[in-house]
Order: C-alpha cells, then sequence, then structure tokens
C-alpha cells in the first residue's frame, strides 16, 4: 500500500470559485459600469474575512475551507506541538482573523506562475503567524478550550457604565471642538520673523 507523503493545500468550494471570480472582475474592471450588475462593491464577499459571507451557503463553505487548512497546516507544516493551531481556534476570533488572511495568500501563491509568493508565505507569512500563536494563546487550550484571561476585563469594557463614560467624553471632546476658533480653510497665518516669512500655526519657514 502507498502512503501520500504530501497532501495538497485544501480546494476551495463551487461558492468560493465565484465570489473570487466576482472579485477579480472588479479588481480588472476598468469603469464602475463594467461591474454595475455585481450591486454595491463593498458588499462583495471577501472569502478571506468570514465576516463579509452574509449569504449561508458561503458562509459555511468558508468555514469548511477554513477547518480544512487548519488540519492542514498541522499536519503538513507543523512539527513542535507549540505550532500547531488549536481545535477551538473557531472559539477564538483573533485566530479567525488571521486564518482567513494566511489561507488566502497561501491559496494565491498555489496559483501564481512561478514561486515567489510561495517562497514568501513559507518564510514570512506562515512563520510569523505561528509564533503570534505561541505568544498569544501559550498553549492554555492544549486539554480543550478555555475562557479567555482577559474575559472579566472585557466584561468590564462592555458594561453599560464604562460605554455611557466613554460616550460622554466623546461628547466632550466633540462640543470642545466645535467651540475652537477654526482659521477659513485654505489660509495660512504668515508672519516675518528676523527676514523670513513663517507659517506661525506650523513654524514652517516659507520660500
Amino acid at each position: 500500500m502507498n502512503a501520500v507523503l504530501v497532501e495538497p493545500f485544501p480546494q476551495v468550494g463551487a461558492l468560493m470559485i465565484r465570489a473570487y471570480a466576482d472579485l477579480s472582475r472588479v479588481e480588472q474592471a476598468k469603469n464602475v459600469d463594467e461591474v454595475r450588475d455585481l450591486g454595491p462593491l463593498e458588499w462583495l464577499p471577501r472569502p478571506w474575512d468570514v465576516t463579509s459571507c452574509r449569504d449561508p451557503g458561503l458562509r459555511r463553505e468558508v468555514w469548511e475551507w477554513l477547518d480544512a487548512v487548519v488540519g492542514w497546516i498541522n499536519t503538513q507544516h507543523a512539527w513542535l506541538t507549540d505550532s500547531l493551531i488549536p481545535g477551538c481556534w473557531p472559539q477564538h476570533p483573533h485566530l479567525v482573523h488571521e486564518i482567513g488572511s494566511l489561507a488566502d495568500q497561501r491559496r494565491r501563491a498555489g496559483l501564481a506562475v512561478t514561486s515567489e509568493l510561495l517562497e514568501e508565505w513559507h518564510r514570512y507569512a506562515l512563520p510569523q503567524f505561528l509564533d503570534r500563536i505561541h505568544t498569544r494563546t501559550r498553549g492554555v487550550c492544549e486539554d480543550g478550550h478555555t475562557n479567555p484571561p482577559g474575559a472579566a476585563r472585557t466584561s468590564r469594557y462592555r458594561a453599560r457604565a464604562a460605554t455611557d463614560a466613554r460616550q460622554d467624553l466623546f461628547t466632550q471632546d466633540v462640543a470642545a471642538n466645535a467651540a475652537a476658533p477654526n482659521r477659513p480653510a485654505g489660509r495660512t497665518s504668515l508672519a516675518l520673523v528676523d527676514g523670513l516669512l513663517v507659517d506661525t500655526s506650523t513654524g514652517e519657514v516659507l520660500p
């Protein structure tokens, strides 16, 4: 029985192919009229950002692809245990965001007609990502998912009292800025200082 020595990078599904095709059209379009049929461009799903995928079928496909990519990285690129992406990665938003872009960069590198992008992914993107995992998770989920150590602080940040206090500060800042005298746009305050023409608002010496 022959064993497969290395596994290929996971392929994207049909809905993701369509999403990437739409983005490719936008990238290559010479004017907005060529892609008007796609609707508001800011609403186009970006498969590397699962939060932008509002269609349920596409969103599910992206999750499944990311899960396959994580399994591929863990078996094809990780060796030491502290380099493994934890199985609870969907419960770590910081990992979800990073895995999406890491997977997309590897997909693009695999489609390139030269090896430069793939070499950059191997040399920079993947090692730096694995280093960040080691620094951020510190093995806390090796025996199962645990709540983030900063959960209590995050709860306090989102508490009504803390939210109201920040909103009050924002309101005070906006009011103070509105009350401050503003120079008319496009005009500078000029003065002669020791025979030199100086913008007194910036201190710049003008020719």
